[in-house]
């Protein structure tokens, strides 16, 4: 069981590396295609978005204060709220529906 575990982690640690240097030693010149750049200045927004989305909605007792914590965090973004305002407005509705409905 121990030597699966030196496996698993070389084999982990060789896939980490090859993803990332194999795009430094394939592409050299500059990428022109706007498509691909557009998509490329896109990825690490979906991929925080697809980590965080989960964990919203089961961070807490009930899918549905955790979508109402959501849902008053975009509204209240929506309208220029700061990023503390945003957090304590989500977190004051996920509060109270977990006090007073669940």
């Amino acid at each position: 069981m121990k030597g699966n575990l030196y496996v698993y982690i070389l084999v982990m640690a060789v896939v980490t590396y090859f993803i990332r240097v194999l795009p430094l030693t394939l592409i050299r010149k500059p990428i022109k295609n706007r498509f691909i750049r557009s998509f490329l200045y896109y990825v690490p927004y979906v991929t925080l978005s697809v980590m965080t989305f989960p964990g919203i909605l089961s961070a807490t007792s009930s899918v549905y204060s955790g979508a109402a914590g959501l849902l008053a965090a975009l509204i209240l973004a929506f309208f220029g709220a700061s990023l503390f305002k945003v957090a304590v407005g989500a977190c004051g509705i996920v509060f109270l529906l977990e006090l007073f409905l669940v």
